[in-house]
């Protein structure tokens, strides 16, 4: 079997309205989509997140990496990944290029569980059939208010979930902690809230005086308190709090993680899988983790995150957004997407490969030339 055709372009999917989290504001979501082929008729998908660069995402695969994957055995995705990584390491040891060896890697392994006839959970471990999920939203728009934040969470609610998470950081101190009361007085006691801050705050001080601000509300995690390359202060906020630190859906490679982890900055690891370098780099994190009892909760990406997740020990739970709540729209161009059932857990595809099949049609009309 041997690789004859690597093809990447961008798509552009526009939002009805404009969404933003503490430190963005997002009209669109813009993805780079990865097609693997060979010789023996197979063909495996991977895809990325661009954040208004798919575009450049899918030149570097064209450009930088599809050379070195013609006339090879796609089945080989350790070596590959390493001609890939290595190849380039002087211009993309993580960022965009990383993004791109991200959605190659996928691919293969998409082609490599479809010529076995495998589902992926099945060929990386099988652990599970089904995986937990949170809800997540709670972004800021400008005619939405505590009402309009009940309202949404309620429905998280009605659709079955137990655990939801919500943006912070956008607004003051004082504002933060109205928007958290109100949505843990819309949850219960019982259930689990999960807060996101998306890097916002600028110091260790800043960053626990927000976040013990949150504490008379029980949250699971705060995600992202600072930017993810300050780990030191991360590592502060972690140890100053009384409710963990969750990160890494920025965050490269295995070594990168490592450091999270070895450096106290993390108790809860987010790779995501189209970011750190794809599968097989996120098969490494994940098992290093496991190695001193880390869970995983992978950052978007359900489709493909819920099958990981089942082929490891330590996952915890998937992230599911809801596409009419209008802030990932990915599932627009999916043919078959996963969504939990009535009690928040997602069944694990059963197809071959991935279990994440585009639809061309959709994928012909948001292509971005």
């Amino acid at each position: 079997m041997e690789i004859t055709d690597v093809e990447s372009f961008p798509i552009k999917l526009p939002l009805e309205t404009p969404v933003s989290f503490s430190n963005r504001t997002l009209t669109y979501r813009d993805h780079a989509i990865t097609y693997v082929r060979t010789d023996t008729g197979h063909e495996g998908v991977g895809y990325s997140l661009g954040y208004e660069g798919a575009g450049l995402i899918a030149d570097a695969v064209e450009e930088l990496l599809a050379p070195v994957l013609r006339g090879e055995d796609p089945r080989d995705t350790e070596r590959l990944w390493h001609e890939m990584y290595d190849g380039n390491v002087q211009i993309g040891r993580t960022g965009l290029l990383l993004r791109a060896i991200s959605t190659v890697d996928i691919a293969l392994w998409d082609l490599k569980g479809k010529a076995a006839g495998e589902p992926l959970h099945k060929l990386l471990g099988g652990h599970s059939e089904r995986v937990p999920s949170y809800a997540s939203g709670g972004y800021y728009r400008d005619d939405k208010g505590h009402q309009g934040l009940r309202n949404e969470i309620q429905r998280y609610l009605d659709e079955g979930h137990d655990i939801v998470k919500m943006k912070v950081g956008r607004r003051s101190i004082d504002e933060e902690v109205d928007r958290v009361a109100a949505v843990r007085e819309a949850i219960g006691d019982e259930r689990t809230l999960l807060l996101d801050a998306n890097g916002v705050w600028s110091s260790t001080t800043a960053a626990t005086r927000a976040c013990r601000a949150f504490e008379p509300y029980d949250p699971y995690f705060i995600e992202e308190p600072v930017m993810i390359d300050r780990v030191d202060t991360m590592a502060e906020v972690n140890s100053a709090l009384n409710y963990p630190v969750a990160t890494g859906e920025l965050e490269g490679t295995r070594h990168n993680f490592a450091r999270l982890a070895d450096q106290g900055a993390a108790t809860i690891l987010q790779p995501d899988v189209t970011v750190c370098g794809g599968i097989t780099e996120w098969l490494k994190i994940a098992h290093y983790a496991a190695a001193y009892d880390i869970p995983i909760a992978p950052h978007y990406n359900w489709n493909i995150h819920a099958s990981l997740l089942g082929a490891i020990e330590n996952g915890l739970w998937v992230e599911y957004f809801y596409r009419d709540m209008d802030v990932k729209a990915f599932d627009d161009v999916v043919a078959d997407p996963v969504q939990p059932d009535d009690n928040g857990m997602i069944a694990l595809p059963d197809r071959p490969g991935h279990g994440v099949p585009l639809d061309e049609n959709a994928l012909q009309q948001f292509k971005d030339q």
